[in-house]
């Protein structure tokens, strides 16, 4: 409704572009734990996983091992259809819990409660210093998120009521997040007293401990975890958006496939593994996305009063109201262009780098005004 009926082609290929990015992130992700379990049972392979003697694009020999690997497991379960998936994270969530759960208590109990600090960094924010910090780190969440939230739609219309969906939606966003926040925030800070060194990877930890059943189940649910989690949140809305492009020549599943084939070529390890590259691109995604938000929110509920034609969603011609001009909404379509270009220019200029962090907030609101001002405009001309 917002950018038309073709036009809604555009955030779905940001969405899916930037869900290609995380997707070879998370498979790298993945690909650790895998690396952690070859090493613990063949320490003969350390070698390989040197990348300045066995190595190709940044990554070890034993390193492309294991993502294709992930890759590989991720696309089988993502084949065989949507309620394949469904399965595969109705125990792949709780199994991730109950490890953690035993880590962390296991990890407390080796370090004694007492010896546990939960200030993790070097430096203790008081009063109102800590704000800017705090600011910072909701922004870099929401900015992480906001790709998931986009195409909540996706999963949304799977449920079997909408209050089933309010109440997942509260378990699962806020309490959830918060519980395991802190989960892992508290298995962190253990780390330090009982290795002499600050953890902050779960599967780092695993590997670290002294006991091949541990090594084994840890590492195996942490790989199962992850692969549920990218499947859901960076495997399905490209899957859907890049098939919405051509839904004649592209199904769902080569939709998947494309997304999955391009996150190799992003070389996902080169970003991670790179502090300030990974939250430039935290910082350079939040700049698309933001606008998107403003633009949909202005449209539901200030233009539209919260009234949307279904019918006309799926006519594609001049008689749908949401057929704009050739199927585009210009004057969504010219709100992106400042409403991302700003915020960018606030990534990339170091002057301005300040601002870099809330560049999903700036995109947002730039979206918000100037599509509402440009709506407004129209009706009294």
């Amino acid at each position: 409704a917002s950018f038309g009926v073709l036009g809604a082609n555009i955030p779905a290929i940001i969405r899916g572009l930037i869900a290609v990015a995380w997707y070879g992130i998370q498979t790298y992700l993945a690909s650790s734990a895998f690396m952690i379990l070859a090493l613990h049972f063949y320490p003969s392979l350390d070698a390989y996983a040197d990348v300045t003697r066995h190595g190709f694009a940044g990554l070890s020999t034993l390193g492309w091992v294991a993502f294709m690997v992930m890759w590989v497991l991720q696309a089988l379960v993502f084949w065989h259809g949507m309620e394949a998936i469904r399965r595969f994270i109705d125990w792949a969530g709780p199994g991730v819990y109950v490890v953690m759960f035993i880590l962390c208590g296991w990890l407390v109990w080796k370090a004694g409660w007492k010896n546990i600090d939960l200030n993790l960094g070097g430096v203790r924010f008081q009063g109102w210093d800590a704000v800017p910090v705090m600011l910072s780190a909701i922004a870099l969440v929401v900015s992480y998120f906001s790709g998931p939230m986009l195409n909540f739609g996706d999963f949304s219309r799977y449920g079997k009521s909408f209050d089933a969906v309010k109440k997942g939606n509260f378990w699962g966003l806020p309490v959830n997040f918060v519980f395991f926040s802190l989960l892992t925030v508290l298995t962190t800070a253990a780390t330090l007293p009982v290795f002499g060194e600050l953890i902050t990877d779960p599967v780092h930890t695993v590997g670290r401990i002294d006991s091949t059943t541990a090594v084994v189940l840890g590492a195996l649910t942490f790989m199962i975890a992850t692969i549920g989690i990218n499947i859901v949140a960076n495997f399905v809305s490209p899957a859907f958006d890049f098939s919405n492009v051509a839904p004649q020549h592209i199904s769902w599943r080569t939709g998947g496939m494309i997304a999955a084939v391009g996150s190799i070529f992003i070389t996902p390890w080169n970003l991670y593994n790179n502090p300030q590259v990974i939250h430039y691109t935290l910082d350079v995604l939040g700049s698309f996305i933001g606008p998107l938000f403003g633009i949909l929110i202005s449209d539901y509920y200030l233009v539209r009063k919260q009234q949307v034609d279904v019918d006309d969603l799926y006519t594609m011609g001049p008689q749908g109201r949401y057929w704009y001009t050739n199927g585009y909404n210009m004057r969504a379509v010219w709100t992106m262009v400042p409403s991302a270009l700003i915020p960018i220019l606030c990534v990339l200029i170091p002057s301005w780098r300040g601002a870099a962090n809330y560049a999903w907030f700036i995109g947002m609101g730039l979206g918000f005004v100037i599509y509402t001002a440009l709506n407004l405009n129209n009706r009294k001309s």
